[in-house]
């Protein structure tokens, strides 16, 4: 086509129209395969119903108002665990909701307002029925109450009689009765404490009367050391004596790493 042009110099204009209109076809299939690239989903646009309904009063999916979040099964079951006619200020922390602040005085004792959750009633100590009421409690976190005021999960897996003292992720949970600020399930560092169920009077009555057959060792689940025990009838009994001294101070405990009862 190009010698064709060079040689009817006349039709020159005819040659630049045909090429106008394919660089033409070509930058509108280059605009076509931008744009379904641009207004794909991988780029993280919305879908056009998503928009529509944002901007629209119209709601096309069945959302659930935040009132309404929570399900009359769940109002039964927390009713359910809460006394009725009590008085308010010794419900459980779950049957309540009040507006904790944190600007009180560390361990000092502070005063929040406070009031039922729905479908709990409650009265005061005159008996008539309360939704408002003041709760006084000791200003501290969850986490800072005493030991005997949560329940923490016990770990099974870590050795007691390890040196230094080995500790455990614990996750755990305040008592109903117990009101404290913040979070009433939370995580805490503790030593391992757990207890396999031996005893360690059962133990040393073994080593002082059958250590030298390794009953001691067998009974603490330390099979190789009362086989070795056994064979040697208690290393000529200076390890039966040895055994005595150290199950008696609590130095040789259980093999799974518990403590004695």
């Amino acid at each position: 086509m190009a010698a064709a042009c060079r040689t009817w110099r006349p039709d020159r204009g005819r040659c630049f129209k045909s090429y106008g209109i394919a660089v033409v076809l070509l930058m509108d299939m280059a605009l076509q395969c931008a744009h379904g690239y641009l207004s794909s989903p991988h780029l993280g646009q919305e879908p056009h119903y998503t928009r529509d309904a944002q901007h629209g009063p119209v709601i096309t999916s069945p959302v659930v108002p935040a009132e309404a979040s929570v399900s009359p099964a769940d109002d039964e079951s927390y009713s359910s665990e809460c006394p009725s006619g009590g008085v308010c200020s010794r419900l459980p922390a779950k049957c309540i909701q009040c507006n904790y602040q944190h600007n009180c005085t560390y361990r000092k004792p502070a005063t929040f307002f406070c009031k039922p959750k729905q479908g709990v009633h409650c009265v005061g100590e005159s008996g008539q029925q309360q939704t408002n009421f003041s709760l006084s409690i000791s200003c501290q976190f969850c986490w800072q109450l005493d030991e005997s005021q949560y329940r923490c999960s016990n770990s099974t897996n870590c050795m007691t009689v390890s040196c230094p003292r080995k500790r455990y992720n614990a996750t755990c949970d305040v008592l109903d009765h117990v009101h404290c600020l913040g979070k009433r399930r939370f995580q805490k560092r503790l030593f391992c404490n757990w207890t396999g169920g031996y005893k360690w009077s059962t133990a040393l009555a073994l080593s002082i009367t059958l250590g030298g057959f390794g009953a001691d060792r067998f009974y603490l689940g330390q099979w190789r050391e009362g086989l070795g025990k056994l064979f040697s009838f208690g290393g000529l009994g200076i390890w039966t004596l040895i055994d005595v001294l150290l199950i008696g101070v609590g130095y040789v405990g259980p093999a799974d790493g518990s403590l004695y009862i």
